[in-house]
């Protein structure tokens, strides 16, 4: 299941800050990359999503999601909190919609961790937003990432492998996919990305706005 709120394009300022959001199957290594990303690119915002699940080994309220009940979490729904939500593996997550919308308006370029459905209802919203898809090098590679974390049982793991196959079959509407073999390269491909949308001309025109009115370029 996927939502978003009752957002028109037009509500969303096409000339704002770059909107960069990466999906990819569970055990692909999204979370692992975007963290990466963020360390090296000190221009890049991330947008915490809110998410109903519990917290996993090491994950901080705050940093990694906000954690928060089933009951407040339909709240935020009902209130049009979210710029999109899901349901994924049986669990809610939400983007803050006022958070992405005063980043973006300030100029900021923000990054999104979301599940595919989350991705293709922002790009329905905002489709100047950058969809990127990781995806692992292969289903052996995918299912022994998942075993290694050691955080779920054969059970659990075995429906995110199923799940796994619909969510790699999305990978075709995204802007630009990742193959996650080796960490160092699928990062080399994440920063790329970022850089080359930022030289863009719409993106250009933003940043430099100096040196396009200097040279009389609208």
């Amino acid at each position: 299941m996927s939502t978003s709120s009752d957002r028109t394009v037009g509500d969303v300022d096409p000339t704002a800050g770059n909107l960069f959001v990466v999906a990819a199957p569970s055990g692909a290594g999204k979370s692992t990359l975007v963290k990466a990303l963020l360390e090296l690119d000190g221009r890049l915002a991330v947008s915490i999503s809110h998410t109903t699940r519990a917290p996993r080994g090491q994950e901080v309220e705050g940093y990694e999601y906000h954690f928060i009940a089933e009951s407040q979490f339909r709240d935020m729904v009902m209130e049009g909190a979210f710029f999109e939500w899901a349901e994924v593996h049986g669990n809610l997550y939400g983007t803050s919609r006022l958070a992405i919308e005063q980043r973006l308006a300030g100029g900021e370029d923000v990054v999104l961790e979301i599940d595919w459905q989350g991705a293709l209802q922002i790009k329905r919203l905002f489709p100047g937003a950058v969809l990127v898809f990781i995806l692992p090098p292969s289903w052996g590679e995918l299912l022994q990432r998942l075993e290694r974390r050691g955080e779920d049982p054969a059970q659990v793991i075995g429906t995110r492998m199923a799940n796994a196959r619909e969510e790699v079959a999305q990978a075709r509407h995204f802007d630009y996919v990742v193959i996650n073999a080796l960490f160092e390269t699928a990062l080399f491909d994440l920063k790329a990305i970022v850089h080359a949308q930022r030289l863009k001309y719409a993106s250009q025109r933003r940043s430099k706005a100096a040196v396009f009115q200097a040279l009389d370029l609208d």
